[in-house]
C-alpha cells in the first residue's frame, strides 16, 4: 500500500522541486535592489529622505496709518473757540462786578458827603403863548427834553424836570424854549409867530446841602413887541440836606 502512495507522490514532488529551482534561478538573475525613493512599494526599513526646509516667511508689514478725520479737527477747533469765549465772558463779568462795586461806593460816598440839586420848570407866560418844546442842560448834559407841538406843556404849569446828586462847586444850567403865538380873532396873525427863547444860569452848590432852582418862563412889561416879551428868570434857594 505504501508503494502505491509513493508512486502517486513522485510526480508531485518532482513538480515542486522544479518550481523551487525556477524561483532560485529568477532570484539569481535579478540585480541589486534599487534604492528606496520614498514611493509606494519601497523597503519600509529604509528612512525616507528629509524634505528641504521651506524658506522662512517675511514678517507682516504694518498697514499705513489712516489719515486724520477732518470732522474731528473741526470739533476740536470749535471746542477751543468755546473755551476762549467762556474765558472772555468770565473776565467781562469780573470787570463788570468791579465796576458796579466802584459805582456803588461812589454813589454811597456822594449820598453821604455830596450835594443835591432840584430843578423846577414854571410856566407863567399866560394865554398869548403856546410852549411847543422845552430843553434843560446841566453842565452841557441834557437832563430834560420834551417836544409837543399841540401845547401839552402849557398844561404843566409847574414841573420838576431834574433831581440828582451833584458835586459841590459851580455849575451851569441852560434852558431852551420854543414858543408859538396863540392869538385869536383880530390877533390871529400871532399864530404865525414861532421863536426860541434861550437862557443860561450859573450857580454854586454847597457841600452837604440841596439847591432848589425854579426856572420861570414869563413875560416882561413895557413897550416891547410880541417876540421880545417872553423871558426866563431864576429863583434859587438852598436847604439843608437830610437823608430820608
Amino acid at each position: 500500500m505504501i508503494t502505491g502512495v509513493s508512486r502517486r507522490a513522485g510526480p508531485l514532488l518532482v513538480a515542486v522541486v522544479a518550481v523551487v529551482m525556477s524561483g532560485l534561478s529568477l532570484a539569481s538573475n535579478a540585480g541589486p535592489p534599487e534604492p528606496n525613493d520614498g514611493r509606494a512599494g519601497s523597503d519600509p526599513a529604509r528612512p525616507a529622505p528629509v524634505a528641504a526646509a521651506a524658506p522662512a516667511s517675511e514678517p507682516p508689514t504694518a498697514s499705513p496709518a489712516s489719515p486724520p478725520d477732518p470732522n474731528a479737527a473741526d470739533v476740536n477747533r470749535e471746542l477751543r473757540s468755546v473755551e476762549e469765549d467762556v474765558s472772555n465772558l468770565k473776565e467781562r463779568v469780573f470787570r463788570s462786578k468791579a465796576t458796579l462795586k466802584l459805582l456803588k461806593e461812589l454813589v454811597v460816598d456822594s449820598a453821604i458827603s455830596g450835594s443835591r440839586l432840584a430843578i423846577w420848570h414854571v410856566n407863567k407866560l399866560g394865554g398869548g403863548y403856546a410852549m411847543q418844546s422845552a430843553q434843560y442842560f446841566l453842565d452841557g448834559k441834557s437832563v430834560f427834553a420834551k417836544v409837543d407841538p399841540n401845547g401839552s406843556l402849557d398844561s404843566d404849569r409847574e414841573l420838576k424836570v431834574a433831581e440828582q446828586t451833584v458835586p459841590a462847586g459851580t455849575h451851569t444850567l441852560q434852558v431852551n424854549l420854543v414858543l408859538r403865538g396863540k392869538g385869536y380873532k383880530v390877533f390871529s396873525y400871532l399864530q404865525s409867530y414861532q421863536f426860541k427863547v434861550t437862557s443860561s444860569y450859573t450857580f454854586k452848590v454847597e457841600e452837604g446841602r440841596i439847591s432848589v432852582i425854579r426856572v420861570l418862563a414869563e413875560t416882561r412889561g413895557g413897550l416891547r413887541n410880541f417876540v421880545e416879551r417872553p423871558t426866563i428868570k431864576y429863583d434859587e434857594r438852598t436847604e439843608s440836606y437830610r437823608e430820608e
